[in-house]
């Protein structure tokens, strides 16, 4: 089974200023803003959406393709993909564009201040899930908005099962957009901000978005996770991490567990327990694509962690 993972592949540049913001903005002055921010240390990481699940569905063994558009500067993700044996298959470049791109500065009280450059991501729409054959499950995730929706159409329209996993992008869309999405769909995944949000905007709850797809999943940080599907909700509990250290790329990280679990036909109870524990892996690591395992070593940790053994 082969997953197409639709959404952004971005660099994420993260940069932490020494002091705090509060001590050099002028409540007074906000009009007239003209500030710097001296930043010794930086670092520059592999992300996007796409990418993030992707990176997270190989570690498990899964295959997954991400189809995604990207600027002429890619070129040093595109060695870190092939290094980390992820498929570039669906990666079109656009060459007068920039790949997609975050500029974070944090402080030290954890306020930031961030900058967004969609560049080639805005092309997303040229891609289509047609161009790739064997596909057996799919991923909406944040990416252009045009993009978003024609793949959305493009996978209803090949009978192909995907999630619909708004994530960043749903401030785009209105609730005739959101309900739409939710009619192709067979799965939706949020987090409970983004549940709130998918909520007010269509009208439903999501015990009713729930009738309308097979499942559900609404993660909900250190108190785990739902799923809501077949009339009822499961409570799924959190893998416990050994550090607090990067939440960048955890929800990902939960994405590529499904998709998982999704490709394997286990039931949701497995499913999302896999998912969690994704979670927990990236939380333990700075950046999206900075953490590892073996098979062997994620089969201890998930029993050691839930009480249950992994299905072979």
């Amino acid at each position: 089974m082969t997953a197409l993972i639709t959404g952004s592949m971005a660099y994420d540049t993260i940069m932490v200023f020494q002091d705090q913001f509060k001590n050099h903005i002028l409540p007074d002055q906000v009009h007239i803003l003209n500030v710097s921010f001296l930043v010794p240390e930086m670092r520059r990481n592999y992300g996007g959406c796409a990418g993030n699940i992707a990176y997270n569905l190989h570690l498990l063994g899964g295959e997954g393709k991400p189809m995604a558009t990207v600027g002429s500067d890619f070129q040093p993700y595109a060695d870190w993909m092939d290094a980390k044996g992820v498929s570039r298959d669906g990666i079109t470049m656009v060459e007068e564009e920039f790949t997609a791109q975050a500029f974070i500065t944090t402080d030290q009280d954890d306020n930031q201040i961030t900058a967004f450059h969609p560049g080639a991501m805005n092309h997303a729409h040229i891609n289509k899930v047609s161009d790739h054959a064997g596909i057996t499950l799919g991923i909406v995730s944040p990416d252009g908005r045009q993009g978003m929706i024609e793949h959305a159409e493009q996978f209803a329209a090949a009978g192909i099962p995907f999630i619909f996993d708004p994530g960043q992008g749903m401030p785009m869309f209105d609730g005739a957009d959101l309900t739409r999405f939710a009619e192709q769909a067979s799965y939706c995944a949020f987090n409970d901000y983004e549940a709130k949000l998918m909520e007010e905007r269509t009208g439903k709850t999501m015990e009713q978005l729930a009738e309308m797809v097979e499942a559900v999943i609404v993660t909900r940080g250190g108190e785990g996770s739902y799923i809501y599907t077949q009339g009822q909700r499961l409570e799924i509990p959190v893998a416990t991490p050994d550090a607090l250290v990067d939440p960048t790329g955890c929800g990902d990280a939960y994405r590529g567990g499904l998709l998982f679990g999704l490709m394997k036909s286990y039931d949701w109870a497995i499913t999302a327990r896999i998912a969690s524990l994704m979670g927990a892996y990236k939380i333990e690591s700075q950046g999206p694509q900075n953490h590892s395992f073996t098979k062997n070593e994620f089969a201890a940790r998930f029993e050691a962690s839930f009480g249950m053994s992994l299905p072979g």
